[in-house]
């Protein structure tokens, strides 16, 4: 399931079909926005729905279809559901008087593969009141008792919304920064923008526009020039920035141009830091030095944009890669939040872009199984910076590295 570019929290409601799934979704949004009816089936295909849960906040609900689902037709649709799982920030296990099953077994399979929390709700209270075995399974399996709800009764409702209130991760709720530990009030941020055939019309790209806010956010001051200017700016203005960002592209000409004294990184390497798995990226990138004839590197986009000629993920790092190693390489470029064609172990890399557009849980989750598998995997901007010979410096700013205790540097 492709996603947008609202990173509000996202939560997956799960169940059978005709188990209520679209009527908890209105319950939660006060008002009409799934299809309800008696025919089971009704929802086929998963839908987000964007909106405020009162008295909680703005959430996305992804309304899934029935994990029963029949025929060859059915069993596409369960796919896609299951496929949402990795962009969900907490679960909703919609369960109704006391069916419980291997249905529901895979569904809580899946969301602890996934280290997803969830919660077990037991729906449509006031027709099939919950038995014993949906309370015990319950209590057994995720520690508590099912959550019961009616829409005839406005206090389920908000037990429901006190329950989501609690069991969805505190980092999908709060606000991040970029680099507000990196600055300070006052501070000048030199921001190098090229604009290339893949700057949009009019406008800057997301990471940049989302930079500038974050510096703006913690007062201090952004300029921001094409890579052309630089030179001519620092020597004639006299500025001293605090930290220049530069995109990963353009890597050497700012290496070139900023002062040494002066810490660079790149948006890519901030949006990592960020939201990303930082610590295996940095275990990662190293790995690129290693690869062999024959192997295989999947480049993970997670968005989907017009694909120019000298497009970044499908053009630009390929080619530096297969020049900086020498090796005979195979890629396989996905976009968006779509399957991966191959099992994770081909890859003898995975190098996964910013992710600007998507929550930190659903990039962590991107390159979850690749880690887990042991595979290596990096960021667009560290392993430009690796192929380019100044990831020491472009990595520097958030680590502490002395060059005579690594052997990676």
């Amino acid at each position: 399931m492709k996603r947008g570019r609202d990173k509000k929290p996202h939560i997956g409601i799960y169940g059978r079909r005709n188990n209520g799934k679209s009527s908890l979704i209105n319950a939660l949004a006060g008002q009409d926005i799934a299809i309800v009816s008696d025919t089971p089936g009704t929802t086929t295909d998963p839908v987000k729905k964007s909106f405020e849960i009162s008295g909680f906040g703005p959430v996305i609900l992804i309304d899934t279809a029935g994990i029963d689902d029949e025929g060859d037709l059915g069993a596409k649709r369960i796919e896609r559901s299951l496929r949402t799982i990795d962009t969900i920030d907490l679960a909703v296990m919609l369960v109704t008087g006391d069916k419980w099953g291997s249905y529901e077994d895979e569904l809580i399979k899946e969301f602890e593969e996934a280290d997803i929390p969830y919660i077990i709700v037991s729906g449509k209270s006031d027709l099939q009141p919950p038995g014993k075995k949906i309370s015990e399974i319950a209590t057994e399996r995720n520690g508590k008792r099912p959550v019961i709800f009616s829409l005839f009764d406005q206090s389920s409702v908000q037990r429901l919304i006190e329950e989501i209130r609690i069991s969805i991760p505190e980092s999908s709720m709060k606000k991040s920064t970029l680099l507000g530990d990196l600055i300070s009030q006052g501070d000048i941020i030199l921001l190098i923008t090229p604009i290339d055939v893949e700057a949009p019309e009019g406008r800057l790209i997301l990471p940049q526009v989302q930079v500038i806010r974050d510096i703006l956010d913690n007062d201090a001051v952004a300029i921001v020039l094409k890579e052309r200017e630089v030179d001519s700016f620092l020597k004639n203005s006299g500025v001293k920035p605090a930290l220049a960002v530069t995109d990963s592209q353009i890597f050497v000409k700012a290496d070139a141009s900023v002062p040494e004294d002066v810490p660079l990184t790149s948006f890519s390497i901030l949006l990592a830091r960020e939201k990303g798995d930082f610590d295996s990226y940095i275990a990662g990138t190293p790995a690129i030095s290693g690869l062999s004839d024959g192997d295989r590197v999947l480049l993970l986009e997670s968005c989907t944009h017009h694909v120019a000629c000298d497009d970044i993920g499908r053009v630009k790092i390929p080619r530096w890669l297969t020049s900086f190693t020498g090796k005979n390489l195979e890629f396989d470029v996905v976009a968006g939040l779509d399957k991966v064609p191959r099992p994770v172990t081909d890859y003898s890399l995975v190098i996964q872009c910013g992710g600007c557009m998507i929550t930190a849980r659903q990039l962590q989750q991107r390159v979850r199984k690749a880690v887990r598998a042991g595979i290596p995997v990096t960021n667009y901007g560290m392993a430009i910076a690796w192929v380019q010979g100044i990831y020491k410096r472009a990595v520097a700013p958030f680590l502490k590295v002395e060059t005579e205790e690594t052997d990676y540097l």
